[in-house]
């Protein structure tokens, strides 16, 4: 079988089946987030026991400030915790003999798995105990997806509501429903396949076997089938094992590779739907699927013509670009991985991004950079687009010269200002922390690739570091490769970069909701500016491709634009 017709039947599997689920699971998200609390929560419970526990008033309603209020303190309380949990390891049970993480390393671990990017700066089967993995990561796994779907059904809820004082939900409740009737579902029946493939479950640190040179080799276990399932339908992507999915333990077979690739891209394609079902209208939903399945396609080609080709004569004898990819993924295989978990906030890899061609090193780095929305993270794509349909919407209606409106709300100052604010969070982390990264004298020292300026080490090198900052700034956790990251630079400044990253746009979101909530709906007229159809699609695709382009360029141009060329 050709490369061609593997990444043709592989891609075309993906989406089949991602369009069987397409309308139940997004129509069942629908009805878990708007059934009525008052007549359904006490079906449940287990919902009705963590309710009771928790004090939570199940048919309660907050405003922006409330349900933000609630997100920063819940992760602020995951973040003191997960911190504690790994400091403590060494005393608690389950340890496997594995002492405390440092400090330094605790600190950047807690914050990357509750702010959903899972950047790990460690290795995690000598580093991290089962108990650490299974009560902290793996928790931390579901619940910052949870996060992520209930600040998106906030915004919807803006969208939808009509001058309510601003209420927009219950965190608590929406936390809780999109952990028990969405993702502990979906995981459980995920991870009895991928144990069907032979991924591993154990809670022994390891074992020991007689290599063929005779010595002893230890090889390390873990309960990773468990883990995987949600690290990918969550869009997280932290490895309980170092090689991550590139590991036969984590990934052993290509059917395995076609599930989880499914897996991460599952909730926030599905996620569209119910959005349009939501709001009430499902074309909208479909319009923004089309926007995120172009830029997907367009990164997806761009890549797989990048990694087909040759270059080297590594490359030449291999015939593609091998190099850092497992050759039971072979090239397709490996490229859908990266073109996912890049569109994503997955940060999962089944081969080395450092080893890819200078075009598509460069393509997936793109990926990240136009704010991961094709199709985004769990909930964090979908409230992302939706925030560039504002800005797009204003944009059209500045052209018309007409009141922008959104779904019969109109786009005022606040509105517009809030959105831009959105926006531009993720690029001023990631041109910042690039920049002063790239000047400090020491940052050469951490670099796998360096040398004289315009030499093709020092270009592939500041890759590496804008790759490292646009992964930590929009929640990715994927890795370059090649630069250390375990001085005390690397671990505060990436950890400040997911804080803010992941919680400066959830607050402006959630103010963005409130405001649009306390609206009245206007009704629409001859100068309204239709948001469905392909002319919006186009305009909505124009303004996300611009928006990354203008503002990333010249970065681009420094680093992969400039290798590839060379």
């Amino acid at each position: 079988m050709s490369p061609a017709v593997a990444a043709g039947l592989q891609i075309a599997l993906v989406a089949v089946i991602l369009a069987l689920a397409y309308v139940p699971l997004g129509d069942y998200m629908a009805k878990v987030y708007t059934t009525d609390t008052d007549l359904r929560w006490k079906d449940l419970r287990t919902e009705s026991l963590i309710y009771r526990v928790c004090r939570i008033d199940p048919r309660a309603e907050q405003t922006w400030y409330g349900y933000a209020a609630s997100v920063l303190g819940f992760s602020l309380a995951s973040v003191l915790f997960l911190f504690l949990l790994q400091r403590l390891q060494g005393i608690l049970p389950l340890s496997n003999e594995l002492a405390g993480v440092s400090p330094a390393v605790a600190f950047n671990t807690a914050v990357s798995f509750v702010t959903n990017t899972n950047w790990q700066s460690y290795v995690p089967e000598t580093t991290m105990s089962p108990l650490t993995q299974s009560a902290g990561l793996a928790v931390q796994n579901f619940v910052s997806a949870a996060v992520g779907m209930a600040v998106a059904v906030a915004l919807i809820r803006g969208l939808v509501r009509v001058g309510r004082g601003g209420e927009i939900g219950n965190f608590w409740v929406d936390l809780t429903r999109g952990t028990l009737r969405i993702l502990l579902p979906l995981a459980f029946v995920i991870a009895l396949i991928l144990l069907s493939q032979g991924v591993i479950q154990s809670y022994r640190s390891g074992f020991t076997a007689t290599g063929l040179d005779g010595n002893s080799v230890t090889t390390a276990l873990a309960p990773v089938a468990s883990q995987e399932a949600i690290k990918e339908l969550g869009t997280n992507g932290g490895g309980v094992l170092a090689a991550n999915s590139a590991h036969p333990f984590e990934n052993p077979t290509p059917v395995s590779n076609i599930v989880e690739i499914v897996a991460i891209l599952l909730i926030p394609v599905a996620l569209t739907r119910t959005f349009g079902t939501m709001v009430g209208n499902r074309r909208q939903g479909l319009t923004v699927l089309a926007v995120m399945a172009l830029l997907y396609a367009t990164v997806l080609t761009v890549t797989l013509a990048a990694e087909s080709g040759t270059r080297g004569v590594a490359a030449n004898a291999a015939g593609a670009m091998m190099e850092g990819k497992e050759v039971r993924f072979g090239i397709p295989g490996s490229v859908l991985f990266a073109v996912s978990t890049t569109g994503t906030s997955t940060g999962a890899v089944n081969s080395a991004h450092d080893s890819m061609s200078p075009l598509g090193g460069g393509a997936v780095l793109l990926n990240m950079l136009l704010g991961e929305i094709a199709p985004g993270g769990v909930g964090s794509g979908l409230y992302g687009m939706l925030v560039l349909a504002i800005v797009a919407v204003f944009v059209g209606g500045l052209l018309v010269g007409r009141t922008p409106e959104f779904l019969g709300k109109k786009l005022r100052r606040r509105e517009i200002t809030l959105a831009a604010l959105t926006v531009l969070v993720m690029p001023a982390l990631v041109l910042v922390g690039t920049g002063i990264t790239v000047i400090l004298s020491s940052t050469t020292g951490y670099l796998g690739n360096s040398g004289d300026p315009g030499t093709p080490g020092a270009i592939h090198g500041f890759t590496e570091v804008l790759y490292a900052y646009a992964s930590a700034s929009n929640n990715n956790g994927s890795a370059f490769g090649g630069l250390t990251v375990t001085s005390d630079w690397f671990q505060s400044s990436l950890g400040m970069c997911m804080l803010l990253g992941r919680f400066l746009p959830i607050v402006f979101v959630l103010a963005l909701a409130g405001s649009l909530a306390a609206q009245r709906r206007t009704p629409p007229g001859a100068g309204t500016l239709p948001t469905t159809g392909k002319a919006f699609a186009g305009l909505l695709t124009g303004t996300t491709v611009l928006v990354a382009a203008l503002t990333f360029f010249p970065a681009l141009a420094l680093g992969p634009i400039a290798e590839a060329l060379q």
